[in-house]
């Protein structure tokens, strides 16, 4: 018996783009080669052509589409990947003329949320915005694919193939919908209960791959998954932070934002970026490394201001100092500390900052119990942060930093 291993090669990739002036078409082909990479594609060539607009047809020029199907064939291309949103009839053109697959950054970056996802919640989102994005990009054969009867009155084009899947998407579609409202209606109760019970929530948004899962396992032990690739985590989780006053606060982590992210993603996973709208402080962490920080942080508070987060305090977080080779200041950005989630620098000071940013809801005070209250000093002591203690001959001494509603419970007793 003879044993053969097989492997499945990466697809070779070609990324193309068009600099129009909108924005650095550069770095935008550098972050698409990221996220080409994430997908488990190969980048082989890099492409961009200078036009004022995108051709209606083609997309690219003429000329530049003669030097794609020249390198398709010369480089055994299997895929080539647009930097930008291709209509239905610039996508099927070109696959008609390079005779190569054709896919553009929305349908990558979909791609890439659809092998993440994790949750029931997650995946629901993603193939809601999948859907969304395909029912105008339908293509069929007509009448090569017609579904025909096997009778009289029944013979003739009947309903092709084309109109059958549109019609099974679009009651997909409204599935879909109807699950994700039921669950985004147990998520406002969440929300609701956290706010009378008075629980603060600090919600950690920013740019993909910025060190936001890195964070929440640095200060909550979460143990969720943390890799160096785009995308890594797209489920929000939740867990319980100890600040330095003995405060419990909610800490929520979202999912990674991305230099022109698709509509349709913004809108399914609404439900989840609006705990950002809810939050009482929000944590925009940026990867202080990067050339591009500046822009990472700007395109987060452009979608905060879009989910309409404008009144909520902004701490802005430099993580990954331990890579810069000196601390800096970035105009613009309002209070911000230096960070590394990796090496647990500056992470006591983050605790602080973020501390003194929340509403106050504890104060230290000095309460003297009698003897005979000796369970309620139990209780005080066992729900704050108790400074000092003595036991004095008039009783139970206590400094402690506790909630202002247990303050008013226990009045009577505050010295002054």
């Amino acid at each position: 018996m003879q044993l053969f291993e097989t492997s499945i090669a990466p697809e070779r990739a070609l990324l193309a783009g068009l600099d129009t002036g909108e924005y650095d078409a550069e770095s935008s082909l550098d972050e698409l080669e990221e996220l080409a990479s994430t997908a488990g594609a190969l980048t082989v060539g890099k492409l961009i052509q200078p036009r004022e607009r995108p051709d209606a047809a083609l997309y690219f020029g003429k000329g530049k589409l003669e030097d794609i199907k020249s390198f398709c064939k010369d480089e055994e291309i299997d895929l080539i990947i647009c930097d930008g949103e291709l209509t239905p009839t610039q996508l099927r053109n070109l696959e008609k003329e390079t005779d190569t697959r054709v896919i553009d950054r929305t349908t990558l970056i979909l791609d890439i949320f659809a092998a993440r996802a994790r949750s029931g919640e997650g995946k629901l989102q993603v193939e809601l915005a999948q859907l969304r994005y395909a029912l105008p990009r339908l293509t069929g054969k007509g009448t090569e694919l017609s579904r025909l009867g096997g009778g009289i009155g029944t013979r003739g084009p009947g309903e092709t193939k084309l109109e059958t899947d549109r019609r099974h998407i679009r009651k997909r579609l409204k599935t879909l919908e109807s699950e994700l409202a039921a669950l985004q209606k147990r998520r406002d109760r969440a929300r609701a209960r956290r706010a009378k019970d008075g629980v603060q929530t600090v919600v950690i948004v920013g740019y993909t791959n910025a060190g936001k899962s890195t964070l929440l396992n640095a200060l909550t032990q979460a143990g969720v998954l943390a890799e160096d690739k785009l995308f890594a985590t797209l489920d929000p989780t939740s867990r319980a932070l100890t600040l330095p006053d003995a405060r419990r606060v909610m800490l929520v982590d979202t999912v990674g934002l991305i230099r022109r992210l698709p509509h349709q993603l913004v809108e399914a996973f609404k439900s989840t970026l609006e705990e950002a709208a809810s939050a009482t402080l929000i944590l925009n962490v940026c990867d202080a490394s990067d050339a591009d920080c500046a822009e990472h942080i700007k395109v987060t508070l452009d979608l905060l201001e879009d989910l309409e987060c404008g009144d909520i305090p902004v701490l802005t977080v430099m993580n990954k100092c331990d890579l810069v080779p000196e601390i800096y200041d970035l105009p613009g950005v309002g209070k911000s500390v230096m960070i590394s989630a990796l090496t647990g620098r500056g992470l006591d000071n983050l605790l602080e900052e973020i501390a003194k940013m929340l509403p106050p809801t504890r104060r230290q005070a000095q309460l003297l119990f009698p003897y005979k209250a000796g369970s309620q000093a139990a209780e005080l002591r066992r729900d704050s942060a108790v400074l000092k203690e003595e036991y004095r001959p008039d009783g139970i001494f206590l400094d402690v930093i506790t909630s202002i509603k247990l303050l008013d419970k226990y009045k009577e007793y505050m010295l002054d």
